[in-house]
C-alpha cells in the first residue's frame, strides 16, 4: 500500500488565505494605534488649553485686586498678543462690599478662548457661567476671589 499524499493541486492558494488575512488583522491594529494616539494627542491639547485658561483667569483676577478701587462692574481684558494666552478673552466683574474705598470687594474672572461677536467670552462673568460652544477645542475657567 501506498502512503497518502496529496495532491499538489489542493494545496494551491492557502498561503494567500493566510496572506491577507495577516494584513487584515495588521490594518485593523495600525488603526486602532493611530485611533488611540489621535484621541490622546486631542485630551493632552484640551488639558493644557485648560491651564492656560485658568492662567488666565487668575491674571484678570489679579488685576482686579490691583484695581479693586477702581474696578468697573464688567470688563474685558484680552491677554497680551504673541502670548500662549493670546487666544483667551478674560472678563472680569468686580463688586464692593461696604461703603467706602476700602472696603471688601468681590472679583470673578472669567476666562474664555471662544470670544463672542463683541469679542468678550460668551459668560456671565458674575457667576462664571458659559454659554456652551460648537468648538470641541474651547475652554473656559473662573477664577473668584473676595478681599
Amino acid at each position: 500500500m501506498k502512503p497518502f499524499r496529496s495532491s499538489p493541486g489542493r494545496e494551491r492558494g492557502i498561503g494567500i488565505v493566510t496572506a491577507i488575512f495577516l494584513l487584515v488583522v495588521m490594518a485593523g491594529l495600525a488603526a486602532a494605534i493611530v485611533s488611540l494616539y489621535s484621541g490622546q494627542q486631542a485630551t493632552s491639547n484640551l488639558d493644557l488649553a485648560g491651564a492656560r485658561a485658568y492662567q488666565a483667569a487668575r491674571a484678570g483676577a489679579e488685576w482686579g485686586m490691583f484695581r479693586r478701587t477702581t474696578c468697573d462692574a464688567r470688563t474685558s481684558l484680552p491677554m497680551p498678543a504673541g502670548t500662549t494666552l493670546s487666544a483667551f478673552t478674560v472678563i472680569v466683574n468686580c463688586s464692593k462690599i461696604g461703603n467706602d474705598d476700602f472696603g471688601l470687594a468681590r472679583i470673578v474672572a472669567v476666562a474664555c478662548n471662544y470670544p463672542d461677536s463683541q469679542g468678550g467670552c460668551n459668560c456671565d462673568g458674575a457667576v462664571g457661567n458659559c454659554a456652551p460652544s460648537s468648538n470641541p477645542e474651547s475652554v473656559s475657567r473662573k477664577v473668584e476671589v473676595q478681599l
